[in-house]
């Protein structure tokens, strides 16, 4: 596979990064290297009370840059708060955004920047390829070890009436600056930790397998396999080991720079169906569907689990393909449960009248067009029953 596609064109597009401790910092800076008059700062209620917020305003602050908060961010962000964002950001005749939080300020920070230069309600972007205009400058600082939105091309809103996430891909919601600060770390929740590093070793898996895997994007994500994997658990039981909190926030941008390039699989096309349904964390849905993918996928990739499951650290060798395939699983299996991630779809409210629906958002997802092995809607929800 490596002979075959080495030689296709692939386009790789990441920010301008800046990573180490003290990063975030850097923020007035960079706002003032883009004009700033004055800067929208898209943040949540969770990283307000943590502290990170401020920190970042003080640095525009000392920029001497004007600045508004808009803070009214759920954890899977709402189409509803986007365009409440971008009606303040016109307002404030902000002419920059600051990103400051997980994933969900991210995502909502891409959509206000994508509603205020396209003019039109967030969800008419929904797919690939659908933003025309540049949205305005966009530094992202992530206080999260793992959706690696601040590298990404994508953007995930909930669409609360219809109960689905609607996914945009675009190369023009690529960030135009990444400050990852390994510090932002310290106050994250084990809960918060483990959901978020499950996310970004299955974005790293997932980039792996992918149909639209190339060179670059493989050595990312196999180093990101590398360093989550042996840095997960260590992250959730050591929570003062500020070592662990920077392989943790290298690894979650070594997946990114993967899996925004490769795309993803159909985990991910799954975990969106079935946030945007029950409205639960993203890394709790990635973490339950995780090994159940993988088991469908196997046959189609083999040697490429094989070098996943080294990369976990297995030793494989003189094992046959079908003790390989358990040995990744398992692996897994112990990682989930090592930091409390056992629940099931049925222990989170899931009836199996459910299940066809979310199939059928997840089928349209965009993430399943790279997803290695081709899925049928009967497929995806043998999945979800085996996930039940």
């Amino acid at each position: 596979m490596y002979m075959q596609y080495q030689s296709e064109l692939r386009k790789y597009v990441i920010p301008e990064l800046i990573f180490g401790s003290g990063a975030l910092h850097l923020a007035g800076r960079y706002a003032r290297n883009f004009g700033a008059r004055k800067v929208l700062v898209v943040t949540d209620s969770g990283v307000v009370r943590a502290g990170w917020t401020e920190q970042v305003t003080k640095s525009l602050e000392s920029a001497e840059i004007p600045y508004t908060v808009f803070s009214a961010v759920s954890p899977n962000p709402r189409s509803e708060e986007v365009m409440e964002g971008t009606e303040v950001y016109l307002s404030q005749h902000c002419n920059v955004i600051v990103a400051v939080g997980g994933g969900s300020p991210m995502d909502c920070a891409k959509g206000i920047g994508i509603v205020s230069s396209n003019s039109k309600h967030i969800l008419n972007f929904e797919g690939v390829d659908r933003v025309f205009a540049p949205i305005p400058p966009l530094i992202c600082i992530p206080t999260t070890g793992g959706t690696s939105a601040d590298v990404s091309q994508f953007a995930i809103i909930r669409d609360v009436q219809n109960r689905v996430k609607v996914v945009i891909g675009s190369k023009a919601v690529v960030p135009d600056v990444a400050l990852v600060d390994p510090d932002t770390l310290t106050t994250a929740t084990p809960y918060l930790m483990a959901c978020t590093a499950l996310d970004a070793l299955t974005h790293a898996i997932e980039a792996f397998v992918s149909n639209a895997c190339s060179p670059l994007t493989d050595v990312h994500a196999l180093e990101a396999i590398r360093i989550i994997s042996s840095n997960l658990v260590p992250a959730i039981t050591d929570p003062d080991n500020h070592a662990v909190h920077n392989q943790i926030m290298l690894g979650s941008l070594e997946a990114g720079m993967a899996f925004s390039n490769a795309i993803l699989g159909a985990v991910h096309s799954m975990a969106h169906s079935l946030g945007g349904f029950l409205d639960l964390p993203h890394g709790e849905c990635i973490s339950i569907l995780l090994n159940h993918v993988i088991a469908f996928n196997y046959p189609s990739s083999v040697e490429r689990y094989e070098r996943i499951g080294q990369a976990i650290g297995l030793d494989l060798r003189g094992m046959s393909s079908k003790q390989i395939k358990n040995a990744i699983l398992s692996r897994l299996s112990i990682l989930r449960n090592a930091v409390g991630m056992e629940r099931t779809l049925g222990q989170h409210g899931i009836n199996p009248s459910d299940i066809p629906k979310l199939a059928r958002n997840a089928i349209k997802d965009p993430c399943m067009a790279t997803n290695p092995q081709r899925a049928n809607q009967r497929d995806v929800e043998v999945i979800y029953e085996e996930a039940f």
